[in-house]
């Protein structure tokens, strides 16, 4: 009888390897260095995206591959060096992100993706751009003016499957 959630045989799964994180699937940290070193290279240059990050910390773009690695299943680093999603948040707040903006922020990350080689198959892409907009539309939603720092305490753990709607 085979399991219909994986359409295996329950006596074979035993016998699986573990399925890797996003965090290891991607490259671990050195990957999601390059990625951000790219993807900030770009957004410094870019007419839309410059004005938004012109007072940007030399090392954001360590902070935002310490991150991103934390939410795609690798160390909990960012929660333990900077108070993870509450410190997030209150580096959106106040910033009134645009649709055009977060929409041009996915397109130069998806660019950078491209450029640093990270993983081309359609599994990890759709799972990587499915955090990228999810994440970037949860940014946008709290750079609003008039937005107060949510209840939220933890940052979401992206997978391989789909975030649940509804879910901050």
């Amino acid at each position: 009888m085979t399991d219909p959630a994986t359409d295996q045989d329950p006596a074979h799964q035993q016998d699986a390897p573990p399925v890797p994180t996003l965090y290891e699937w991607i490259g671990g940290t050195e990957a999601l260095e390059r990625l951000t070193e790219a993807f900030y290279a770009r957004v410094r240059k870019d007419e839309m995206l410059a004005p938004l990050f012109r007072r940007m910390d030399d090392d954001h773009p360590q902070h935002v591959a310490t991150f991103l690695g934390e939410v795609l299943g690798g160390p909990t680093h960012y929660t333990e060096q900077h108070g993870g999603y509450p410190h997030m948040v209150s580096r959106h707040r106040g910033r009134a992100i645009r649709p055009e903006q977060r929409a041009r922020w996915v397109e130069l990350m998806l660019m950078a993706m491209d450029e640093v080689g990270l993983p081309e198959d359609a599994e990890f892409r759709s799972a990587f751009v499915g955090y990228i907009e999810f994440g970037s539309r949860r940014a946008m939603a709290n750079s609003q003016p008039g937005v107060g720092p949510g209840s939220r305490t933890t940052i979401k753990k992206w997978g391989w499957g789909e975030g649940v709607p509804g879910e901050e």
